[in-house]
């Protein structure tokens, strides 16, 4: 925990506001102890040599964007107290213009997002396949992480069903590295060329424009039944992967097979992980509704929580690493397929690096809503391969900066600005804010002494790699045939559990189309995955169950992949939400312990009363009102009034339905006998708050408590 101990997150400012409005002039606050900035850096990436807040705004008094001070900024100029508004005011007209003009196109994917300062920390044992500085040993890398959804609007909510993108710039010694990837480690499509259309399919419809946020709808469904290479990300959609429980327990992957370049020139094909600290965790379905109502900024906000308590998300960077053979293949699976993985059992994750996420941002929009990510970004010793998809990438993420930055120097906004000198001769255009010196942006010249030069020791290096002679044709290759091999790996390796998700998910969003046309189509498809698979939605939709199209598709010619499951294992529990139900007849002894005790084991107690305030002393955090289960990762109850509250059954049935650990002693055990949970798996009746927290502690290892809902 940081020094901030017991004070519960969530302030919106650095300092308590007085009740009377302030009127001495006094300089801006500091930000806040969790909040950072991107590095102060001139536009060419040289230290700027001033602290990282001379960067926000100055001075104890209002100015003019030119740094004129003001008196006043609540009356515009007129014509006398009741005349009309002078056009001379050119305060009132920079004011309204800059605000007119304050926002900018939003991505067209990953609209929905936020981010995050931290350090990764190379742990040197890629040294013998990349010759990429960051990943030296003890090597630390300043980096910004921004998570998002795909389809949804800015506006959006978090807890949709959907991929979620992450995406890492690395502010390398060497220049940025930018890391564009997701949380399931293929992709819909093989082909760049296809990616306008399955985002169109994806988006809401164009006529009506819904729905928002999300693939259960006709175009979504038409596109991928039709474009049978998109199933394999549809089931990892369709599985509670597409619900992630937060940003800090959700798996990352840069999706396609990158070429790794050692110092020696040797070369390897490589795919990387990023491996969450906390273990991967989603929501339950029902929960992942509730949050987009009660609270729209689920994941954001535990995100920036997590960070203000102390509990810093941290995940390990791992490499899949393959010999770089000219068939670029490994095990049988074509590497540059972007809709295939290598099962982790063929070929380990080797841990290279720790990301830590130790920082908010200061101002969102300077911050999250301007940084722009790049394929293209690469440093010595990491390159690309011939993945159709990556290719069409390394050209779109440019373009899309072009109008949503308005212009080609976005690299030159603060949180772009690399950390490495840049001396490009790239010059002018919109927003160019060096001031360039010389008179030869070119090369050779002798005008400016020659500068700059290449660097044909430690500078890039395209790999030469040979091209075979081949026809230009508009073709894949045989390997990217299969399309249903890894689907019926994926659905093989689930838990019992996993695969009811899985099926509700389906039925859930083909109940949702229109046409049965649609819904047929994609459950032949479902029968070419599992036939057990494709009877169960078909019977949810009232549809026969179409079978095979032939005997290759036998869900017993696979294996499973442990890997691939989110169920049967035991992760750390630092940072996760204890909501504490209590009345004013609580024990204020024993509710203090089990506070302090929740605050020591390195998790944010949230205290849950009947009205606001204190009890026992204690600042409540939620009242009956406001507390919904979906908040919380497990329940204490301590006490409740009688006859018990119908928003305290309702807090306790929900955390019950989502298989969360719950536990009472005292008077709390009348609670949970109320509700009707008393007795069932995952719930203790206990002597003391002391031990009704160590059981639910035990029992979040394991995140939720399944035993509740035997398949």
């Amino acid at each position: 925990m940081n020094p901030r101990d017991s004070q519960i997150p969530g302030a919106p400012g650095s300092a308590t506001p007085p009740l009377a409005e302030p009127t001495t002039p006094t300089d801006p606050l500091p930000p806040k102890p969790e909040q950072g900035a991107p590095e102060p850096r001139t536009p060419t990436g040289a230290p700027a040599g001033c602290p990282v807040h001379a960067m926000g705004q100055q001075g104890e008094y209002l100015t003019t964007a030119g740094g004129t001070r003001l008196r006043d900024t609540d009356h515009s100029l007129k014509a006398g107290p009741r005349g009309p508004t002078l056009l001379q005011d050119h305060h009132l007209r920079e004011k309204i213009t800059h605000f007119d003009h304050e926002r900018i196109p939003e991505r067209v994917v990953h609209a929905r997002g936020t981010g995050a300062h931290g350090v990764f920390t190379g742990y040197g044992t890629a040294d013998a396949i990349t010759r990429a500085g960051f990943l030296a040993k003890n090597k630390e890398t300043p980096v910004f992480v921004r998570f998002s959804t795909v389809l949804g609007s800015r506006g959006s909510a978090d807890t949709v069903r959907d991929t979620r993108g992450f995406a890492t710039k690395f502010y390398t010694d060497e220049g940025n590295f930018d890391l564009v990837g997701n949380n399931i480690p293929v992709f819909f499509i093989q082909d760049a060329i296809k990616f306008p259309d399955v985002i169109h399919a994806g988006k809401p419809h164009p006529d009506r424009e819904i729905p928002q946020a999300q693939s259960a709808h006709d175009t979504f469904w038409d596109f991928v039944s039709l474009h049978t290479e998109a199933q394999h990300h549809t089931i990892w959609n369709m599985s509670d992967r597409g619900i992630p429980r937060s940003y800090r327990t959700m798996e990352g992957f840069g999706v396609h097979t990158f070429r790794l370049v050692n110092a020696a020139g040797e070369t390897a094909l490589a795919k990387f992980h990023w491996k969450p600290k906390l273990g991967v965790h989603s929501l339950a379905w029902e929960e992942a509704q509730i949050a987009g109502g009660v609270d729209p900024d689920f994941h954001r906000r535990d995100l920036y929580d997590a960070i203000e308590a102390g509990a810093y998300p941290e995940w390990e960077l791992g490499l899949q690493v393959f010999p770089d053979t000219p068939e670029e293949t490994f095990a049988g699976i074509d590497l540059l397929d972007p809709t295939k993985i290598v099962p982790e059992e063929l070929a380990e994750v080797q841990p290279v690096g720790r990301l830590v996420l130790n920082r908010t941002p200061t101002n969102f929009f300077a911050e999250s809503e301007q940084v722009a990510f790049h394929l293209g970004n690469l440093v010595p010793g990491i390159d690309v391969t011939n993945d159709p998809l990556l290719q069409g990438r390394l050209f779109s993420y440019v373009d899309t900066q072009l109008t949503r930055l308005a212009g080609p120097n976005f690299s030159q906004i603060p949180i772009n600005r690399p950390h490495a000198p840049v001396n490009d001769m790239l010059r002018d255009g919109y927003h160019q804010q060096a001031v360039h010196g010389g008179v030869a942006p070119y090369r050779p010249n002798s005008l400016d002494g020659g500068n700059p030069s290449p660097d044909p020791e430690n500078g890039f290096v395209d790999v030469p790699v040979r091209v075979a002679e081949a026809p230009k044709i508009r073709q894949n290759p045989v390997s990217f045939e299969d399309h249903y091999s890894q689907v019926r790996l994926f659905w093989q390796s689930m838990s019992p559990v996993e695969k009811e998700h899985i099926v509700a998910a389906y039925t859930f969003e083909l109940g949702k189309c229109y046409h049965q046309t649609i819904k047929e189509r994609q459950l032949q498809c479902l029968a070419e995955i599992d036939p057990v698979l494709c009877s169960r939605v078909a019977d949810g939709l009232g549809l026969p169950a179409p079978t095979a199209s032939s005997p290759a598709s036998s869900p017993d010619s696979v294996s499973s992949s442990p890997a691939l499951s989110q169920v049967g294992k035991r992760w750390p529990v630092e940072g996760r939400i204890i909501g504490v139900v209590a009345d004013p007849g609580a024990d204020a002894a024993a509710l203090s312990g089990v506070r302090d005790a929740v605050l020591e084991a390195g998790l944010v107690p949230l205290l849950i009363a009947p009205r606001g305030g204190k009890l026992a002393d204690l600042d409540v955090q939620r009242t009956f009102d406001t507390a919904r289960s979906v908040e919380f990762d497990a329940i204490l109850v301590a006490s409740a009034p009688s006859p018990v509250d119908p928003r305290v059954l309702v807090l306790i049935s929900e955390a019950w339905r989502h298989g969360k650990a719950i536990a009472a002693w005292g008077p709390g055990a009348t609670v949970l006998a109320a509700a009707g949970v008393e007795g069932t798996p995952g719930v203790g009746v206990v002597d003391s708050g002391s031990e009704a927290f160590a059981t639910v502690l035990d029992l979040l290892a394991e995140h939720r408590v399944w035993q509740r809902f035997p398949a």
